[in-house]
């Protein structure tokens, strides 16, 4: 059954047209916006803080295991950003890999060992998209060479044996199967949405991957079975406003946090089920 928009609240308001969003284990929303800023979001979504800023135009974020750095992609830079909570501190963590340079860096997501794999979209209208992957310490391979077309969000299951890849000119989902040495295996297609761009993607704990889309202005849920549903949607385009990526939060996890990068707001959305547990919140 579908959601009604009545579940659906501004989180916080305010930001510059925010494509990613990230949900920290103390409860705070950070987000990013065009500008290259990055933002901490209080628990309560009452105040709204840059952070530090790129000067780049930022698009997925990721926290790492136990939530001590952010993953930051940055399209204007062509690069993927460190930043420490702890101190503050920016740097860059990698341009690319092997003899790969990055184009457009577009969503970050890691692993339980602390592995991080990055979506390269390639380029626009040509199918050259590719998934790199980083150690902790930013050694990088690609991982998957593609080509996928527009590889942009990014989701590991929760036993971490597939990754989930959106491409968003399919436009649908991919994932592709983790080898027991970590190499990438097996890809297929895992579901179609026809006449959509998606963008996002997160799991709940009940193994249904959500999926939100660019363009029409909706959330699919796929059913572990792959079955397309409609979550939720808004044809006005006023609350729900081209929604990127998404991530589960508050107390009981089971609020879904949506960032719309056709206007300037973080929307929390009632889900009503629980998320699936990031490796962010490990360890804390």
């Amino acid at each position: 059954m579908s959601l009604s928009l009545d579940k659906a609240t501004i989180f916080a308001d305010g930001l510059d047209h925010p494509e990613c969003v990230a949900v920290h284990p103390d409860g705070s929303v950070w987000a990013g916006g065009e500008a290259g800023q990055i933002y901490r979001i209080s628990a309560d979504g009452s105040k709204a803080e840059e952070v530090v800023s790129t000067g780049g135009f930022i698009l997925g974020i990721a926290l790492s295991p136990g939530a001590r750095w952010l993953a930051i992609c940055d399209l204007k830079n062509h690069c993927l950003w460190k930043l420490t909570l702890n101190d503050r501190k920016l740097s860059k963590f990698a341009e690319g890999a092997e003899n790969h340079s990055f184009n457009i860096p577009n969503y970050p997501v890691f692993d339980k060992s602390g592995n991080l794999y990055v979506s390269e979209s390639g380029e626009f209208r040509k199918i050259t998209g590719k998934i790199l992957k980083f150690s902790s310490e930013g050694e990088g391979s690609i991982w998957h060479s593609g080509p996928l077309n527009f590889a942009n969000g990014l989701a590991l299951d929760k036993d971490q044996t597939f990754l989930y890849v959106v491409s968003s000119w399919l436009p649908g989902v991919e994932r592709i199967s983790i080898n027991s040495d970590g190499s990438a295996g097996e890809r297929s297609v895992y579901c179609t949405l026809p006449e959509t761009v998606p963008d996002g993607i997160v799991f709940d704990d009940e193994g249904n991957l959500l999926v939100s889309c660019y363009t029409p202005n909706k959330i699919f849920k796929i059913a572990p079975d792959q079955t397309a549903t409609l979550l939720i949607e808004d044809w006005e385009a006023h609350t729900l406003s081209n929604p990127t990526n998404m991530a589960f939060g508050g107390s009981d996890m089971d609020q879904l946090f949506v960032s719309n990068l056709g206007r300037w707001h973080i929307l929390k959305i009632d889900y009503g089920k629980k998320g699936m547990p990031l490796v962010s919140h490990q360890g804390r």
